[in-house]
């Protein structure tokens, strides 16, 4: 390897922290200076510029205690390190966009932050980061972060997982309407990450809910999505009123708690249309992971209202269910992995919507009763009833009982009608769909033949599992195939 090449691996291992090591570049260019001047003026550590030096060694020149890049190599190294000019947020887009967002749920702590603030955070982190040719996660994106970074910077990867398939469908409408790398996800964090998501991406940003038991989940689900812990940075959204200092430092140690600490809190950064308690504000919090705070705490109430909040608690009569159900116990929900079973009665009655059709999906009894409230958006009409009974028609016919077991919750009856694609929810998509083809086909469809079929179907999804895709893109997929 060159020295030249050398140089990029070293700065390729500050993930997208590159700005420091650049800047060591870019004094070695400009002139001699001593490894002081060089630790001083980019803030680098001694050992992380002694690397660089290391790298550099045969472009560079050493007279008694200075270091400069030969003049000969010079315009290959500010080719190749000079940062491009930094694209700026168009603020009417960011409006645009914002308008048009799902109307926020008070069950899952949406504040909307305004658009100069969305405008401000992609401003902010595509000139402290390196974004080109790294990945953003964005957890949680009511906001719609995903959408403004991604503008500024075509080049980043960005990932959104969120609970709302609202807000989902929102963002991948709109980024697939303007070519925008983003990949949007289902998930709700308490249950975990999906898989491809877990340790993928150089930086993590969120705007979780503001309680102790909120902040630690999304901040540890960010550490568990980092792909590297010294290099990767989770950037947080956080407030708290001067009157209530005891709640911050609760929130606080419940960061350090994981494993995180603070490298800098921005004051302020954050403003909202709403969140008066806090002053319609928050700050930024910059946190480096230690190599101990990887896994996340199971949690389950984390909002600060709702039937999921930290004060709530289930006020249903399992006896009543069971009887109506005729099953021996009732299971608490978790799709993350394939349910099995002949009979199987599963508690959802803190669902905030999503909930539902994950089971159906991730379920393989012949017979599931699925106690969800009775104002569920899949119950409460016949619209939201047909739409969730088309999607898994190939697998259940559904009954709905409403104001059962009583007059707050619901049951609904799923009896098994036939098998297919929605047994394997849990494998690769590419694999289950080319799969189903070849079978269609009788065998005439060769392997190579399915798998071109399936890429050009679906691209940028083949690696995904269906059950982590937005219910937009299931209801299209299953409609498709």
């Amino acid at each position: 390897m060159t020295p030249l090449d050398q140089a990029r691996a070293v700065v390729s291992r500050h993930g997208a922290r590159t700005g420091p090591a650049r800047r060591v570049i870019g004094m070695l260019c400009d002139g001699p200076h001593t490894l002081a001047e060089l630790v001083r003026e980019s803030a680098v550590p001694r050992r992380g510029v002694e690397e660089l030096l290391s790298a550099l060694d045969g472009d560079l020149v050493r007279n008694r205690d200075t270091y400069e890049i030969r003049a000969a190599a010079i315009a290959s190294y500010t080719e190749a390190f000079t940062v491009p000019p930094r694209m700026e947020p168009d603020l009417d887009v960011i409006r645009s966009d914002v308008d048009a967002v799902p109307p926020p749920l008070a069950a899952l702590d949406h504040v909307q932050a305004t658009p100069e603030t969305v405008a401000r955070r992609a401003k902010w982190l595509n000139e402290q980061y390196e974004l080109s040719g790294n990945t953003l996660l964005c957890l949680g994106d009511h906001d719609l972060t995903s959408l403004a970074v991604a503008a500024v910077n075509p080049d980043v990867e960005v990932i959104v997982v969120d609970l709302d398939d609202r807000v989902l469908a929102h963002i991948d409408t709109r980024a697939r309407e303007r070519g925008l790398n983003i990949r949007c996800l289902h998930a709700d964090l308490r249950f975990g990450l999906p898989p491809t998501v877990m340790e993928s991406s150089d930086l993590v940003f969120s705007d979780p809910p503001y309680t102790p038991e909120g902040m630690a989940l999304f901040a540890g689900r960010g550490v568990e999505a980092l792909r590297d812990t010294g290099s990767g940075r989770l950037l947080l959204a956080y407030g708290f009123s001067d009157r209530t200092p005891a709640l911050g430092q609760k929130v606080q140690q419940e960061l350090l708690g994981i494993g995180l600490v603070f490298e800098a809190i921005l004051p302020g950064f954050h403003r909202f249309d709403g969140a008066q308690a806090i002053g319609s504000a928050a700050d930024l919090y910059v946190c480096q992971a230690t190599s101990r705070g990887r896994k996340a705490a199971q949690r389950t109430g984390i909002y600060t209202h709702g039937p999921q909040s930290i004060e709530s608690s289930s006020t249903v009569d399992s006896s009543a269910l069971l009887a109506f159900t005729g099953d021996s116990a009732a299971q608490q929900p978790d799709w993350t992995q394939p349910i099995t079973g002949r009979s199987l009665t599963i508690d959802a009655s803190a669902d905030p919507g999503p909930w539902l059709l994950r089971i159906l999906l991730a379920c393989n009894a012949e017979k599931l009763s699925v106690l969800v409230p009775n104002n569920h958006v899949d119950v409460r009409d016949e619209r939201g009833q047909k739409s969730l009974s088309t999607v898994v028609a190939s697998k259940y016919r559904l009954r709905f009982h409403r104001s059962t077991p009583d007059g707050k919750h619901a049951v609904v009856v799923a009896t098994r009608t036939g098998t297919g694609l929605l047994d394997r929810v849990h494998g690769k998509l590419g694999n289950i769909l080319r799969e189903t083809m070849i079978a269609e086909s009788g065998g005439t469809l060769t392997k190579r033949e399915a798998r071109e079929l399936v890429a050009a179907k679906i691209p940028g999804e083949t690696d995904l599992r269906l059950i982590d895709l937005p219910r937009h893109r299931i209801e299209a997929i299953v409609g498709s195939a």
